[in-house]
């Protein structure tokens, strides 16, 4: 019987909770989520007995390591600072390992050690990044095969409220870590436009001119995602002039939800109406 083990049951691992649970049930897998909140795994998988819940604390090493012992595939859902101390148990005790979160440097270290053990790693593998990756990937070769040349690429991306739960002023909800809602763009933004490199520091990130129009969708706008120019080698668009990747969300969410939450942007905000 094949073993999954997900480390982290947050707000982001909910449906795939939801999911996992019908898939061990369909494919006869046993299922293993482990979080410091048993209780919060309980509620979640509503007692199935097709998901055995485990309190974990993650920075207990051996704790972690007996966990990842019984698996064949590891899923973390934890924040992205914590994935490598589990990514490096993976290598450890050769197991795959899949993330949602951004492929970092300390990742990448491990590359050499993950090819020799003929592991499969897999980050990147959310909303964004990660299903944007292969929308945009299934589009560019479309292209390509057809023989065409993409000189400008922009890919926009991000986690709306359905119209019929709309009721809040900045029309936005949680469904990821609240934290990171408040450290989004702390590090500002770099891309590509008309062949000359742009960047863009935090203070002026969540600019409302920004818009954007989609059939059926309205007043949207997106801010840029923080080092696009990382990607354009990924995506093989070295002729690209422009190349851009970017977060959608409201408009008033971009002008009131997020300086509200950002006290150096507050700050920018009152100087600009002081007088003199």
């Amino acid at each position: 019987m094949k073993t999954i083990v997900l480390i982290g049951a947050g707000k982001s691992a909910t449906v795939l909770i939801d999911y996992l649970i019908v898939e061990a049930e369909t494919n006869e897998w046993k299922f293993i989520i482990a979080d410091s909140n048993r209780d919060l795994i309980l509620a979640k998988t509503n007692n199935s007995p097709f998901a055995e819940a485990v309190q974990l604390d993650v920075m207990n090493e051996k704790q972690r390591s007996k966990l990842i012992e019984k698996a064949h595939v590891v899923i973390s859902m934890m924040p992205p600072a914590l994935h490598f101390l589990i990514a490096k148990d993976c290598v450890e005790y050769r197991k795959h390992l899949l993330t949602a979160s951004y492929l970092d440097d300390k990742m990448k270290s491990l590359q050499d050690e993950i090819n020799d053990r003929k592991l499969l790693f897999l980050c990147e593998m959310g909303l964004d990044p990660g299903i944007d990756h292969m929308s945009a990937m299934k589009i560019i070769d479309a292209v390509k095969a057809k023989g065409g040349k993409i000189t400008s690429f922009k890919s926009h991306c991000g986690g709306l409220v359905a119209p019929e739960s709309d009721n809040n002023p900045w029309h936005y909800k949680i469904s990821w870590n609240p934290r990171n809602i408040v450290m989004a763009g702390q590090s500002g933004a770099v891309y590509k436009e008309n062949s000359e490199t742009k960047t863009v520091k935090y203070a002026d990130l969540f600019d409302v001119s920004n818009k954007i129009i989609f059939d059926g969708l309205s007043d949207l706008a997106f801010y840029p995602n923080r080092d696009s120019l990382s990607y354009i080698s990924t995506y093989k668009l070295p002729d690209a002039a422009t190349f851009l990747r970017t977060t959608l969300r409201h408009i008033d969410f971009l002008k009131d939800g997020m300086p509200s939450c950002m006290p150096d942007l507050q700050m920018k905000r009152m100087r600009l109406m002081l007088p003199g």
